[in-house]
């Protein structure tokens, strides 16, 4: 799930190099920090979170077939 959200991030922003995930693990969870550079926030958010809101859904999905839930923090 860390591989697939820095992919996902990377794919989107200007500077691939400052993206940066750092992951929490709990019982039956995951919690993943995403970090970015400033000017790259927007990409990684999107008009109206959408952007935001898709990359939770894709990786929550990845998460759930390994029987866990993920929560993607994006940190300004």
């Amino acid at each position: 799930m860390r591989d697939l959200l820095l992919w996902l991030a990377r794919e989107l922003v200007d500077r691939p190099d400052e993206v940066h995930v750092d992951s929490i693990d709990r019982e039956r969870s995951v919690v993943l920090e995403l970090a970015v550079d400033p000017d790259d926030l927007g990409r990684v958010i999107g008009r109206g979170g959408k952007t935001a809101k898709a990359i939770r859904t894709v990786v929550d999905a990845a998460a759930r077939r390994e029987g866990r839930r993920a929560v993607v923090d994006i940190l300004d």
